[in-house]
């Protein structure tokens, strides 16, 4: 077994040995001599050195020359360039377009190559092939004034014949603007002239026809302005500049803004649905506008208007704005006169103009109605809406209008006053009615017809109407006249005009004779005066205030008065008197009227007696207050004032009546006494 492993040992390594001796023995030879360009290269001279170019054993010619040709491998890497674009077949061996060993005046890029790689000409190589585009100028210049070396019999070392140039301008030519700008230069310039810039695709944001295409860049991308051709930049121009973005519009918003959303375009961009882009000026013959467009500008062209040429409202020969001063429908004195005289500039029509009371279509006849009327000063109901126009807008002279505004629409303007001033104290009242004095209580039906309702009697008369008074018909008081008066009045008055009215009295006799109007007493008692300082509305019999007796007689009710029933004094009678009264009056305001004296007139002084000197107790009669020093001829002493009184004041018949005798009585002590012990007069004493 070891001796069959060493038998095959022994035979690899002897046809390793022969080989290598078979390699050794073989010379291998050059073709011919390398070109010059591969030739000064040291590796390369004398062709000794065959792998650096074929790749040796283990590569090939493909990976040998990208090791030299760096920037074609990255061209065949990356599939761009002119070796990038070559077939796979074409571009796997070098040799296929690049010979070699044909001696140092070869040229290894030739018209041979250009052909391999489908390029018959090599001078009319189209560079759009390898991404860029040549036109113009460019067309007319030869390879060499580009590409330096293209035509170099020995390429300089380190050189490349067309390979190492840039496509940017700038990599050629000089940049004026001094790196400002953001876009690139064939943004603007093409390859023709450099003098003439232009936009190749400027209709991406604005067509540059007619009047714009004879604009000048710097006419819209001034310096230093936020649309400066300094400012611009790729990616960064979303949408274009609109018509309002440069001009302003001399259309009203509402114009703009309808025929923009007929038109599916925006306010600041609709300018082109009627000024088209290619037209040389704005005012162009050839602008023209739709009966629809006008209707946006707020005035639709309908009868009459719809057969009307342009140039009869829109003068030719002036300026815009003359021409196209922004009429409404309303505003027929445009065009029209106006046979009013201004009348109506103001107040609720003058917004709506003449159509607010005359038809678009003819002025007569008019169309001026009640609900027309009911928006001026004074509406037309009531017995108005039967009265003529005429009748309260006359006719007028000639050469003169017919008077509308500033014809009366108050009540008292046209009506006399049938209550003659009688409310003239609510004058400022009366004047800030809106319709008149009148309305305020009265329709336009009739004058008799009165909102009773509306009219408070206190208020405009200083008269409350409540209690009885608010049960009776005001033909009660305010009595009809048999005929009507030169105003047409039948409606009584309360007093007769001119007259002031005096309180209850006016109307209602005083039962009390004016018993209560004396001077002494008060006239008015918290803040009420005549008969409601006790009575009110609802009852005469009623006091809601109560009474002071005291306050309003002058006769204080005290003591045992203070406890009588009013009827105890002021007795019923059975029937009213002639003044309506139902009470008697009291019989006297002393003693005497009410009650006997008992006295028989001892203390009468001139004709009356004074009761209360002496019996000053409201209570009871007995207690007295009589002071016999301070008030009789006869001051008691020591041993009188121990006498009762009965001594000497005894029971007599005074005027057939018997009565104690106060007054007179003897007063010297004579009188009663005597002169002398035994004398009549002591006597009498001690009986």
């Amino acid at each position: 077994m070891n001796l069959r492993r060493t038998g095959v040992l022994l035979g690899i390594v002897s046809a390793i040995g022969v080989l290598l001796v078979v390699m050794a023995a073989t010379e291998r030879k050059s073709p011919g001599r390398v070109s010059s360009v591969h030739g000064r290269i040291a590796e390369l001279d004398g062709g000794e050195s065959c792998s650096k170019c074929h790749g040796g054993w283990f590569g090939d010619m493909r990976s040998a020359c990208s090791e030299c040709h760096g920037d074609i491998a990255t061209q065949l890497t990356e599939r761009r360039g002119l070796h990038g674009t070559l077939a796979v077949e074409v571009a796997s061996n070098c040799s296929n377009c690049h010979g070699e060993h044909h001696g140092d005046e070869f040229q290894l890029v030739n018209r041979l190559a250009f052909a391999q790689a489908g390029v018959p000409d090599h001078k009319r190589f189209d560079h759009a092939r390898i991404g860029f585009v040549m036109a113009g100028r460019h067309l007319e210049l030869e390879c060499r004034e580009c590409h330096l070396h293209a035509d170099a019999t020995l390429l300089p070392e380190g050189q490349k014949r067309y390979l190492g140039l840039q496509q940017q301008c700038a990599s050629c030519h000089a940049d004026p603007h001094g790196g400002r700008m953001q876009f690139d230069c064939t943004t603007c310039h093409g390859q023709h002239t450099f003098a003439e810039p232009g936009l190749a695709d400027h209709d991406r944001w604005l067509p540059l026809h007619g009047a714009h295409a004879a604009v000048g860049c710097r006419q819209c991308h001034a310096e230093s302005t936020a649309h400066a051709l300094e400012a611009l930049r790729p990616g960064a121009a979303e949408r274009g500049r609109q018509c309002a973005d440069c001009h302003q519009a001399p259309h009203a918003p509402a114009f703009l803004l309808g025929n923009a959303a007929a038109a599916a375009q925006t306010p600041t961009g609709v300018c082109v649905v009627c000024h088209a882009l290619d037209l040389p000026k704005f005012t162009d013959p050839g602008v023209t506008v739709t009966p629809a467009q006008h209707a946006h500008g707020g005035f639709p062209l309908q009868a009459p208007h719809d057969d009307v040429a342009c140039a009869d409202c829109h003068r030719p020969g002036t300026t815009w704005t003359e021409r196209h001063p922004g009429r409404a429908p309303q505003q027929c004195r445009s065009c029209h006169g106006d046979p009013h005289h201004g009348q109506f500039d103001s107040g609720p029509f003058a917004a709506d103009g003449c159509v607010a009371c005359h038809a678009a279509t003819h002025f007569a006849p008019h169309e001026f109605d009640r609900d027309h009327h009911a928006r001026a000063a004074l509406p037309l109901d009531g017995a108005h809406a039967q009265l003529e126009c005429k009748q309260c807008h006359a006719d007028p002279a000639p050469d003169v209008p017919r008077t509308f505004r500033g014809t009366p629409s108050r009540c008292e303007q046209c009506h006399d006053d049938v209550h003659g001033d009688a409310f003239a104290a609510h004058g400022e009242r009366l004047r800030a009615a809106p319709r008149g004095s009148c309305a305020l209580c009265h329709g336009t039906e009739a004058f008799a017809a009165l909102d009773h309702a509306r009219f408070d009697h206190a208020d405009w008369t200083g008269f409350r109407i409540d209690g009885a008074h608010a049960q009776i018909e005001c033909t009660d008081c305010h009595a009809r006249t048999s005929a009507p008066d030169p105003l047409g009045r039948r409606f009584g008055r309360i007093p007769e005009h001119g007259a002031g009215v005096a309180s209850c009295a006016t109307c209602h006799g005083d039962p009390h004779a004016g018993a209560f109007d004396r001077g002494a007493l008060p006239t008015a008692i918290d803040g009420r005066s005549g008969c409601v300082r006790c009575h009110d509305t609802a009852s005469f019999r009623a006091l809601p205030h109560g009474f002071d007796h005291g306050a309003a007689t002058g006769y204080v009710l005290a003591g045992r008065h203070a406890e009588l029933d009013c009827t105890s004094c002021h007795e019923r009678l059975p029937t009213a008197d002639a003044a309506g009264r139902t009470w008697r009056q009291a019989a006297g305001r002393d003693c005497a009227d009410c009650h006997r004296d008992p006295h028989q007139r001892q203390f009468e002084r001139l004709g009356q007696t004074d009761c209360n000197r002496c019996h000053k107790s409201t209570t009871t009669f007995a207690t007295l207050s009589f002071r016999h020093n301070l008030d009789s001829r006869f001051q008691l002493g020591d041993q009188h004032s121990k006498v009762p009184c009965a001594s000497c004041h005894k029971p007599e018949s005074i005027e057939g009546k018997t009565v104690t005798r106060f007054k007179p009585l003897p007063v010297e002590c004579v009188d009663c006494h005597g002169r002398e012990e035994g004398g009549a007069a002591f006597r009498r004493r001690r009986q």
